[in-house]
This record gives structure tokens, C-alpha cells and sequence, in this order.
């Protein structure tokens, strides 16, 4: 790899997730719609996302390797996307709570000019206790909860509320590490995996 990767994102939480591990890469946010289109699964409508974000960046960069992700929250076959304001976030949180819902990010590499690209899914369970009003209500408060698909963070203060998760974490987060480090060895993005030894 000559150059870095392009992690095609303006998620803060895919930013810290990529900077754990030691593939060197950069973050160029894409400028697309995220609008839901019309009888779209959460699975079809997290690589569409995907994929707009990475060819979005890539037109600009059609030598480099670029990343594209998609976070879906849903329930009840209903999306769950980022709050408008508080009160929407506090019927969301009234709405898992207690349940269990699942999180499905979606991802695209791609190479315009090596014309590869790869995509995938990965879904994972989470169980949110039975959350009081005033929970809630304190939850909201701290506004957190107001950038975040599902109205909730688990890597920050939101995960006082989370009983169990079913899957992978970091695909809660906002990017499935273990699948995209797959992904990337096998398009031939990386030979292998850098581990750096620290100390």
C-alpha cells in the first residue's frame, strides 16, 4: 500500500475505532443523501449508504483505497436514525427500551482504477434494560444521545443502558474491524495485518 486508506466518513466513532490498529489512513467526508428510499431493507439501505460514501470520495482519489460505512439501528423493521431533537430522542429510547434491536453496518472498499471493490454486512443484537423516564430524561440531557443512530452511544454514556449484545461491538460502534481487516486482505488492499508491538 503507497499511499494511506481513505476512510470516506464524518463519524468521529469510525475515525477512533480505525486509529486502534495500525493501517495507516486518512478521513475525507462524503457529501451524499442519506435519505431512506422507498420499501429499502435496513441491510440494502446500509451498503447503498456504503457505497455512495466511498464512490463520492473515490472520484477524487480513483488510485487510492477507500472506505465507505453505514450504521442502521432498527426495530420492528423500523430504522431508528439520528434524533431531530430531544423529545424524538427520548421516544426512541422509550421505544428499545427494554427490547432487544439490531444494529447493521454496512461497508464498501473500493479501487476505481484497480476497478476492485468488495462489500458486506454485519449485523449484531443489543439489549437495552427497562430504562425510567427519568433515566431517560438525564440521558438526553447530557446530548449525547443527539448525533447517534438509536438515540444512544455505547461507547460512551449510553452503555450504562446496554444488558447484552449479540455479535461483533465494534459493529455497534460504527465499524465491523475484524470483517473489514478481512475484507481488506482479501481485495488486496493489505498483504496482512501490521500489528505494531509497542514498547
Amino acid at each position: 500500500m503507497k499511499e494511506p486508506l481513505i476512510l470516506a466518513s464524518a463519524s468521529p466513532r469510525r475515525r477512533e475505532l480505525f486509529s486502534l490498529i495500525s493501517i495507516p489512513f486518512e478521513v475525507i467526508p462524503p457529501k451524499i443523501s442519506e435519505e431512506l428510499l422507498p420499501g429499502e431493507s435496513p441491510w440494502d439501505h446500509a451498503v447503498r449508504l456504503a457505497k455512495a460514501k466511498a464512490k463520492d470520495v473515490s472520484r477524487l482519489f480513483p488510485h487510492r483505497w477507500v472506505i465507505g460505512a453505514d450504521t442502521i439501528v432498527f426495530l420492528d423493521k423500523k430504522i431508528l436514525g439520528k434524533p431531530v431533537e430531544k423529545e424524538d430522542a427520548k421516544k426512541m429510547l422509550q421505544f428499545i427500551s427494554g427490547r432487544v434491536h439490531k444494529v447493521v453496518t454496512g461497508y464498501v472498499i473500493i479501487n476505481e482504477e484497480l476497478r476492485k471493490e468488495i462489500s458486506s454486512w454485519v449485523e449484531s443484537e443489543v439489549k437495552i434494560k427497562n430504562l425510567s423516564k427519568k433515566e431517560i430524561e438525564n440521558y438526553v440531557a447530557t446530548g449525547e444521545p443527539m448525533d447517534k443512530a438509536g438515540s444512544y452511544g455505547i461507547q460512551g454514556i449510553g452503555a450504562f443502558m446496554v444488558k447484552e449484545i449479540k455479535g461483533s461491538y465494534t459493529n455497534v460502534v460504527g465499524l465491523p474491524l475484524c470483517e473489514v481487516i478481512d475484507s481488506l486482505k482479501d481485495i488486496g488492499a493489505i498483504t496482512e495485518f501490521p500489528i505494531v508491538k509497542k514498547g
